[in-house]
């Protein structure tokens, strides 16, 4: 599991995705405007930032059990096309949501459920890594930058990112990573934190608090100034029996290839 999250004092906001996500390469040994309306109770609006027409990305293995009856796509989009969010000019994607979008015992907000990560070397115009982030209840809000340090939400301290040479901060909102007592993570799996791919090297829980839920993608290898194009595509879809809302975020791979 990531790392643990911060006791929330939750805000409820007023007024605040074709794949079967198949052929990724496993987690190598040790050596995240359209109207969508959910299933469940929330109504999504979302502030698309590039063309309407997605790829069809093969989606993370690790820690994902085999396709069985019923599993489907509902929608994919491509939210925003290969680029750099540079530091000071982050990408942002809107989902506005009217929490709370369930009653308990299910939390109010858009909730993390699992983490997945994969290599993609082929098959595309461009090899990359991904890392998906997949919800449940609906999709949040999100926005990505790449900054000079992880900062943790609330106590401001630096969370080390050995070995990488970039940092891509990925921030949602309004989002949770805790059930709605706060005594325990909604997570049920996710891969090691020390990655080891091509782009994604690591990553690293930052905070899971008032309703932000953050992270940071160790991009690439020490020593380097460069840092990777950026895409991302949204994914709702059935999988093992669940309604799953994906984010996934795609590290290109070119500049760190050997």
């Amino acid at each position: 599991m990531p790392a643990s999250f911060i006791r929330p004092r939750l805000l409820c906001l007023a007024g605040t995705a074709a794949v079967l996500l198949s052929g990724c390469v496993g987690q190598p040994s040790p050596a995240p405007t359209a109207t969508v309306t959910t299933t469940v109770t929330a109504t999504v609006t979302a502030t698309a930032t590039s063309s309407p027409s997605a790829p069809t990305p093969p989606a993370d293995t690790s820690g994902t059990a085999s396709p069985r009856p019923g599993d489907r796509v509902i929608s994919s989009a491509l939210k925003h096309d290969w680029g750099i969010p540079a530091p000071g000019s982050p990408w942002r994607i809107a989902h506005e949501l009217r929490p709370p979008i369930a009653q308990p015992p299910e939390p109010p907000l858009p909730y993390l459920y699992t983490i997945g990560v994969g290599a993609h070397p082929s098959g595309e115009a461009r090899p990359y890594d991904q890392m998906s982030f997949r919800f449940k209840g609906a999709f949040p809000g999100y926005e990505l930058e790449y900054v000079p340090q992880l900062i943790q939400d609330g106590s401001g301290a630096t969370i080390p990112m050995p070995g990488t040479a970039a940092v891509l901060r990925i921030r949602f909102n309004p989002a949770q990573a805790h059930t709605e007592d706060g005594t325990a993570s909604t997570i049920v799996s996710a891969p090691d934190p020390a990655v080891g791919y091509t782009a994604i090297t690591r990553y690293a829980s930052a905070g899971d608090f008032e309703g932000y839920l953050t992270y940071g993608v160790g991009v690439g290898r020490a020593g380097s100034s460069a840092r990777s194009q950026v895409r991302v595509i949204e994914v709702e879809k059935i999988e093992q029996g669940q309604h799953l809302f994906v984010v996934a975020v795609q590290v290109d791979q070119t500049p760190w290839r050997r």
